[in-house]
């Protein structure tokens, strides 16, 4: 993989949309990174109806939270939504990643970009860093915990992980303007290893240790899509269903 181009003056957010406060420390302790734009950790509180609130407040010029600066309406600024989920598939572990190729809700379905450019980034590192158990598929959103028989149901549809907040996230990014937009998630638990209480069992200290990673593969997705004729100019990569682990 090639190295990133140098960041242009002046480019496009990159706004990181994550729910909980301990998604946040993770990112924000993960050590300084080449950004190709000014860069916002947004935690936008739990649930579908935070998440629409906050990202909306951010992209048209106010606050997403309180102390937070606003990303002041740029159309271009690139979102991410990042944070932890369940896994759905079989064979899931706590500290796999899962890139989303779209994310789906009861209100539609949101395809992401340069879903390739970051599962290569994340299963190999350009900084020669840790290398990841990458999933790429279709991410489900849901207003509450997902366990059990109803998680089967889910990955029965073909999604691989759900999560409260990136249907949302992503849906509410591009209603306010064509931009690139990705979610990228830790495995919390699985359908073998369920988690009780995030931070308390082996598998919330394993899916925290690699959210504090991801930064520099989320900085290479975010200067590829200021690049003319560049996978995220504009399009997004072809879905590949069911979801696929393309870890080497």
């Amino acid at each position: 993989m090639s190295a990133d181009p140098a960041p242009e003056a002046g480019g496009a957010p990159l706004l990181i949309a994550c729910a909980l406060g301990i998604e946040r420390f993770a990112l924000r302790g993960a050590g300084p990174g080449a950004a190709a734009g000014p860069v916002t950790v947004l935690r936008t509180g739990m649930g579908p109806q935070s998440a629409e609130r906050a990202v909306g407040r951010a992209l048209t010029g106010g606050s997403g939270e309180p102390g937070e600066p606003a990303v002041c309406g740029v159309p271009r600024t690139a979102v991410i939504a990042t944070g932890f989920c369940a896994g759905l598939a079989p064979g899931m572990h706590p500290g796999d990643i899962v890139v989303a190729d779209e994310t789906r809700d009861p209100a539609g379905r949101t395809v992401c970009t340069g879903t390739r450019i970051l599962a290569d980034a994340l299963s190999c590192p350009l900084s020669g860093g840790p290398r990841w158990r990458v999933h790429v598929g279709p991410v489900v959103g849901s207003d509450h915990v997902v366990r059990g028989a109803e998680r089967a149901a889910l990955h029965s549809t073909g999604a691989i992980a759900v999560d409260m907040e990136s249907a949302v996230t992503l849906r509410t990014a591009v209603s306010h303007g064509v931009r690139p937009v990705a979610a990228v998630r830790v495995v919390v638990d699985a359908p073998e290893h369920e988690l009780v209480r995030i931070g308390t069992l082996r598998g919330g200290i394993s899916a925290f240790r690699v959210l504090r990673t991801v930064l520099p593969a989320f900085f290479h997705w975010h200067r590829s899509s200021l690049l003319p004729g560049g996978e995220l100019d504009g399009h997004a990569s072809p879905p590949d269903h069911p979801g696929r682990d393309v870890s080497l």
